[in-house]
């Protein structure tokens, strides 16, 4: 899992953001092409952060958006919320993720796609396997399986999630 980078202490701001580094919910949603409700789970799930303005509107730090380009570029390679929120709770909550810290989630990113990969490599043969055979899979389970003792192990489909 990817460490913060040493460089990013430096980015965290000494002065309180100015008006300008700040956008709406409504302007962050625009940019970030991601709707008003996604935002707001992002928020409670701890992903992203926002001030409050005295009459409690949400205000974002504009590299709030660079947080939200790295959620959404994990959550569309099938890294689930929980992974990618361990990986952003390394990174103060205003500081954009750096280029090096990409870098590293993605070598970690490889690794959890080429592992899923190879899983569905092997379900997918198996899954031809059994429905290939033209009998619904009837026959062969009762081979495979015979007495349903896969049961034993508990609910779900053994033989294809097995490595």
């Amino acid at each position: 899992m990817p460490q913060v980078p040493p460089n990013t202490a430096p980015l965290l701001a000494a002065h309180p953001p100015t008006a300008n580094q700040l956008l709406t919910i409504g302007e962050l949603s625009d940019r970030s092409g991601v709707p008003h409700s996604a935002l707001r789970f992002y928020e409670r799930q701890g992903l992203i952060h926002s001030q409050r303005t005295t009459g409690n509107q949400r205000r974002y730090h504009r590299s709030t958006l660079r947080r939200i380009a790295f959620i959404r570029a994990s959550q569309n390679t099938g890294i689930p919320l929980a992974v990618i929120g361990e990986v952003l709770a390394l990174l103060p909550a205003d500081v954009a993720p750096t280029r090096e810290f990409w870098d590293r989630a993605g070598e970690c990113w490889s690794k959890e796609i080429n592992a899923r990969i190879e899983r569905l490599d092997r379900m997918r043969d198996r899954f031809t396997r059994c429905i290939g055979c033209g009998c619904l899979s009837f026959e062969e389970c009762a081979l495979v399986n015979p007495g349903d003792r896969l049961a034993e192990q508990g609910p779900g489909p053994h033989r294809l999630l097995r490595s």
